[in-house]
Parts: C-alpha cells; structure tokens; sequence
C-alpha cells in the first residue's frame, strides 16, 4: 500500500491519543428511537434552537488510546460523560463532569483495526487466533501492563515500515488479520451502546467513525457520521485508510454505500492545519489538478470543516494573515512525521485561506471545493468530551494531568502544554434528533466554538436596519436574509448587510468584540481578505484599544467587570464591489480568561512560563461564513 509505513507508524503511533472511562455496559439505558416518541413530545422549533455537541470523540476502540494503556475506555462511558454525568477518569482515575452537558456526540473511533485490541484481550477468537493475535498475547498477555502494550505499539511501528521486528510481523499480516471483517463484533457493540444511549429531544447519538489517512505523514483524516440508525449501520463496515489513503477513494465508498444501505453520510474534515500542504489543494493525490468533478464531489460529501480542536486552531496563521492581530491562537505545528518535525504553514492547511482558495478555484473550473461551514469538535482520546480549561482532560493518557504535561506526548515532538483546550460544535436545528442535527450540517448553520458556549446568530441580507434588531430578529433575519452558510445573491449593486447577535455563555467569560471576517476575489485572481471590528464592549469606539486584562496570574481568577453580556449589531460591507466574488464570516472573541497552562502552573508550583504558552487566551467562536456571488 502506497505511504502505508507513514500511515501506521503515525496511525498507529505518532498519533499518541487515548480514550475513556467505565468498563461496564449500564443496564438501566434503554433503546429509544425517533420514531418511539411523538411530535409532541420533542421539541420542535421551526426558528430552531442552538444545540452543543462533538462530533469526533476517541474510545478505547481506537488502537492508539488501547496500546498508550487507556483499556478501559469505552463508548459507554463517552456517552454517560457527554450527558453530563459524573465518570471515573479512565486515564487519571479522578472524577470527571461536564459544567453542563452536551447535546449531541458522535463517538468517531479509527475504522483502522477498529476495536482489534479490545477483542485480543477479550479472546475473541476471530482476532486472538491469527497470526497477529498469537504474537501480541505470547508478547503481552495482560492488557493492564502499560509496558508490554508499549512494546506492541513500538513493534507496529516496526511493521508500518515493513521493517523486521520480534514478532516477525508486517503491514500485510497486520491489514489482513485485524483490519478487514473482523471488525464486525466490535462495529456492532459500539452501534448497540449508541442505540441505547440516543433520546430524541434529549440527547442525540451519530453512529460515526473516523478514517485516517496520514498521506506521507499528512494528516487528511475525515470523521464520518450518518443519521440512520443502528439497522442501517449494521450493513456496512467502516471505510478504513488501511483500504487507501486518497479521499476521493472515500468518496466512492460513501457514494456506494450510501446506494446501497440508504445511508446519508456527513464527512468532515480534520482539523487541517498539520496536512502539510494537502487539505486544501490544488492538485489531487493522484497527481492531477483539481478539476470540476472533483469538486461537485468533495462538496456533496464535505460540506464543512474541523476548524478547532485540541490539536490547535486552524482559522488562521500569523504567516498568512499578518495583519490580523488575533491571528496567533492555539497555534499547534507538530506534523505526524517519523522525524517530528515542525509543519510550515501554507495557504492549504488553514480554513481562512482554503476559502480564499476556494474563490479562485471556483473562477477557474466553475466550481468552489472549499465553500465550507466551520465546526469544532474535541479529537479527544481520553473518551471524555472534556475541553473546558477548568476542567481539561488532555489528548490523552500522556498529558491527561498537570503532573504529565511537561513532558512529550508523543504526537510529534509535541509537550502536554501544547495542546489546546478546545472545541465543540454548535448546531442550529428545528429539534434535538438525528435528522434534524444532520440536516443543520447539510445547511451549514452551524459554527465553532474553543471552549465557551456564545449564543451567536448570523444573517445576511440587503435591508437589514437596527430597527431589526429586537425581539423579532430571528423571523426577520430568515423571512428576509439567509443565516450562516447561506448564499447571497446580488440585489443590484447594494451592498450587503449582516445582522449578528452574540450572547455569552452564562458560565464563562464576557464578550470583547464582534468581528467579521470578509475574503474576495481580484479581478487578476488573485485573493484577498480583512478584518473588520463591527462591535466593540463597553463603548469603544477603536478597535485597536484592547478591552483589558483581569486575570489574577496569583490565583487563575478573572472578573467579568469589563467587556459586555451581549453584542448586537448591523453591518453594512464599507468596500463593497458588486462584481467580485465573496465570503463573510463571523469571529466573537471573549475577554482574556485564564489558560489551562496557567492553571497547572498555580497548581504544581512553577512559573508560567516553563509552559511556553501565555497565562491567558481570549478565547472564540467562528460562523460558518455567508457567500456572495455576483451576477454572470
């Protein structure tokens, strides 16, 4: 397989992620689907209401969060956390729970070798009587030795690279003995503990995994989710990058499958900023340029992307937006290459330039690739959704407490501090349902958020006053614009406006500023973008006045006393040009609150500093943006 020593060595090492608690199947969880309930016993909301969720959470399933000696961890304990309850750490053993709890999850395990550990050590004889199996159980029999399942993660690593090793194994035997059919058992106990777990109106299970291609160490992995339930799942198998790494490859196994089974796939993206210069491209895997077909086809399956995790943010770079002062956020560059070195940023790995290059791909073959939504979700492998910097439980067992983050994580040549505290995704949608959830996705009414839970609301239209701006907002905002994700066309030559509203989490911060951000296309094809300060707390008037600094660095402590509950505004584009192509996205930045670094350094006794990251972050969410499209 081509690339195939980078995929495992990466897949299954370099990627170092864990995952979750609570071994044990809860009994008193009973099945409920859409269908068992009424209309009128879920709440419908034809102007929709904002639900919370994560779409890309790691279990023990996941070969990486088994062998870095997070066994235990299950999709049980995922969805008992998600829904607020208090869990068992799988990785600390300290209790864990969520200020509140989320709405919806998708549990997105590796299809590659998709629960094999977990059945090895369960002597499931589908898996322990292959060549491999024999070989892992005569190397480690006990799944709760952390040194022997190391040794097995090293002799993968080995085997990536068809290299010889103890166990006289290589990438074939390990493809053929635990990543083809014999993944069944496991798909099915996962779709099961999904089934029982999903309440319509309550809270909502995606059955979902994650394909996880690392091309020459790039990484291009997609979290897939459908909102079929656990019959139609039942039919198919997870589509895995042992089978090939190329993602128009995924695309015909979502198209066939989706024939077949009748399933209705969402892919999403990963977080791109590590892809080393592939996610966002202008030439395809195969060596051929990006053409129409491939991109009516990446955007019937790939409506949004990963724009925050805990891997970094990839809004932006400094090195490609300079001029954006708040450019510099949870900047993570630590590619999943054997030599872990460090990725350069490039206008393919960041969400603001993919839609900026998306523009001028669109002038040229007819069609925009990249006209994406934003979300976040957490790429947790700790099997908890746990991202909040009061309560962050890490990537993973390496970094899962304060005590382990000086150290490396072995992602990269990444430390523990360097991850980031985020994110989640939100999703405004007429009910709490699989469908409806979906359906929000498809739209691309949703947006991302690193950590707080902000209310934001975003329309576009043509006649939008600040008489608007009451009670009705919302009905007048769809009665006579398009909400985020949505596509604006020319009203003569008026320039756009756009009516936003942002609302702080009740449990977190105040609101520094309402930005947009406005990308557009030269009539020489060449791209642009700028940042606009459209709201401003506590009656500034200039932008670059900062909104102020209350965090006790003594005690990890802020006040609310600057920076505003709720911004709302109407805003009209200063520099429209009714000719040129564009988009327009929202950006809502808190007031500066404590960073998780800064929280660990008060509680082990050290300076700050020895985290190499700041005492403080504002932190954000992100609009799937509005497009304009001129008249032919």
């Amino acid at each position: 397989m081509k690339n195939f020593n980078y995929q495992l060595l990466v897949l299954l090492g370099v990627l170092v992620i864990i995952s979750c608690s609570g071994n044990q199947e809860n009994e008193n969880v009973t099945e409920t689907t859409e269908t068992d309930k009424t209309e009128t016993e879920i709440k419908n909301n034809p102007l929709k209401d904002v639900y919370w969720g994560d779409t890309h959470n790691h279990t023990g399933n996941s070969f990486d969060v088994f062998l870095f000696g997070t066994p235990n961890s299950t999709p049980e304990t995922a969805y008992r956390f998600a829904k607020g309850e208090e869990v068992e750490s799988p990785t600390s053993g300290r209790p864990m729970k969520l200020t509140e709890p989320l709405d919806f999850l998708v549990v997105a395990d590796h299809a590659e070798m998709l629960g094999a550990f977990t059945l090895l050590y369960d002597n499931n004889p589908e898996v322990a009587n292959t060549k491999s199996g024999k070989k892992f159980l005569e190397i480690n029999p006990d799944k709760n030795n952390e040194e022997g399942l190391q040794k097995i993660y090293d002799i993968l690593n080995y085997a990536g690279f068809d290299e010889p090793n103890e166990a006289d194994l290589g990438s074939k035997d390990l493809m053929n003995d635990l990543g083809g059919e014999n993944r069944k058992e496991a798909w099915y106990r996962y779709i099961e503990t999904a089934e029982r777990h999903n309440n319509p109106g309550t809270f909502t299970t995606l059955i979902g995994w994650e394909w996880s291609s690392n091309a020459g160490g790039a990484n291009l992995h997609r979290v897939i989710f459908m909102p079929q339930d656990g019959g139609v799942g039942k039919q198919f198998l997870p589509y895995s990058a042992l089978y090939s790494e190329d993602p128009e490859d995924l695309w015909k196994f979502l198209e066939e499958t989706s024939s077949r089974v009748g399933a209705e796939f969402v892919a999403i993206p990963h977080n791109p900023n590590i892809s080393l210069g592939l996610m966002f491209p202008e030439t395809r895997l195969n060596g051929e340029p990006v053409n129409e077909e491939y991109a009516r086809t990446r955007m019937k399956w790939e409506k949004n992307v990963e724009v925050t995790q805990i891997k970094g943010d990839s809004e932006t770079h400094p090195a490609l937006s300079p001029n954006d002062e708040f450019a510099d956020y949870e900047t993570y560059d630590f590619a999943l290459t054997p030599d872990g070195r460090r990725a350069e940023p490039t206008k393919a790995d960041y969400v603001r330039s993919g839609l900026k290059r998306g523009l001028a791909l669109e002038e040229k073959i007819g069609v925009n690739p990249y006209k994406v939504g934003m979300v976040g979700s957490s790429d947790s492998h700790t099997g908890m959704s746990a991202i909040e910097e009061t309560n962050f439980a890490g990537k993973g067992q390496h970094d899962a407490t304060p005590e382990k983050r000086p150290h490396p994580t072995g992602i990269g040549s990444s430390k523990g501090w360097d991850m980031g505290a985020a994110g989640w995704v939100a999703v405004w949608s007429e009910s709490n349902t699989r469908q409806s959830i979906v359906d929000a996705f498809q739209r691309k009414e949703v947006y991302a958020t690193t950590g707080p839970r902000i209310k934001l609301r975003f329309f576009g239209g043509f006649d939008f006053s600040d008489s608007d701006l009451g009670t009705d907002m919302v009905e007048t905002g769809y009665d006579r614009g398009v909400p985020m994700g949505g596509d604006l066309s020319p009203s003569g030559d008026n320039a756009p406006t756009f009516m936003i509203s942002a609302i702080k989490d009740p449990n977190a911060a105040n609101l520094d500023r309402i930005q947009v951000i406005k990308g557009w296309l030269e009539a020489d094809g060449s791209t642009k973008e700028m940042v606009y300060d459209v709201a401003l707390s506590d009656d500034r008037t200039d932008g670059s006045e900062p909104v102020g600094n209350t965090v006790d660095l003594a005690t990890g402590k802020y006040t609310n006393t600057i920076g505003d509950a709720e911004l709302k505004v109407v805003w009209t584009d200063p520099d429209f040009d009714p000719t040129k192509n564009a988009f327009y996205y929202v950006r809502v930045l808190e007031i500066p609150t404590p960073r998780y670094s800064l929280l660990d350094a008060i509680e082990l006794g050290i300076d700050v500093k020895e985290t190499n990251h700041p005492a403080t972050i504002q932190e954000r969410v992100y609009s799937s943006p509005i497009w304009y499209t001129p008249s032919n």
